[in-house]
């Protein structure tokens, strides 16, 4: 179709343009554990060397059947791969940039990237999450990013510190109870 015929605000559908921004960490540094870059790449494998493969198999095949048009297999495999090469992109950049860091590695009595750290805030609950890169978040496993505002505010902190931290309720004081360097298990 003659790009004449396409209106301005169509004009993006391909997907140019419109990349997924990486996380803007300090000094872009992309730290991350071994778990962490493993998983980038595994999934990074799995998209280039199976589920592309597999949707490039159903548009050829829908390619085919005439009319693309009207066609549901081929524009939602179309849609599906261009979703695809958006995350591969996305992927490559953040294994790119990564710095691994290993935590096992680390000897230190302060906060620092891959820290456990319990700490008691002023209503006297504990409360302890370990600190990992931007593409490890994980809240269930109380996992936070090493530029969020509570890791931010623990970093270089020592047992008995008292450190103020800012939260959706307005700012916290907590004291940091114990801090520890140990393996990501997942």
């Amino acid at each position: 179709m003659s790009k004449a015929f396409v209106k301005e605000d169509q004009e993006n559908i391909e997907g140019e343009g419109d990349e997924i921004e990486s996380p803007v960490t300090p000094n872009g540094k992309n730290y991350i554990t071994p778990g962490g870059y493993k998983k980038l790449v595994d999934e990074l494998t799995y998209l280039t060397k199976d589920e592309r493969p597999k949707v490039c198999d159903v548009v050829s095949w829908a390619a085919g059947n005439g009319d693309r048009s009207e066609n549901a297999d081929y524009q939602y495999g179309k849609k599906r791969l261009r979703e695809i090469d958006r995350r591969v992109r996305f992927l490559r950049k953040r294994i790119e940039s990564a710095e691994l860091v290993e935590i096992e590695k680390v000897q230190s009595d302060q906060v620092l990237f891959g820290a456990t750290v319990t700490f008691r805030d002023e209503d006297d609950v504990e409360k302890t999450y370990t600190i990992v890169g931007v593409d490890e978040i994980d809240l269930d496993k109380r996992r936070i990013s090493w530029v969020s505002p509570l890791a931010m505010a623990l970093f270089k902190g020592r047992v008995g510190d008292y450190v103020t931290v800012r939260m959706p309720k307005g700012l916290k004081e907590v004291e940091i109870v114990s801090i520890r360097y140990d393996p990501l298990l997942d």
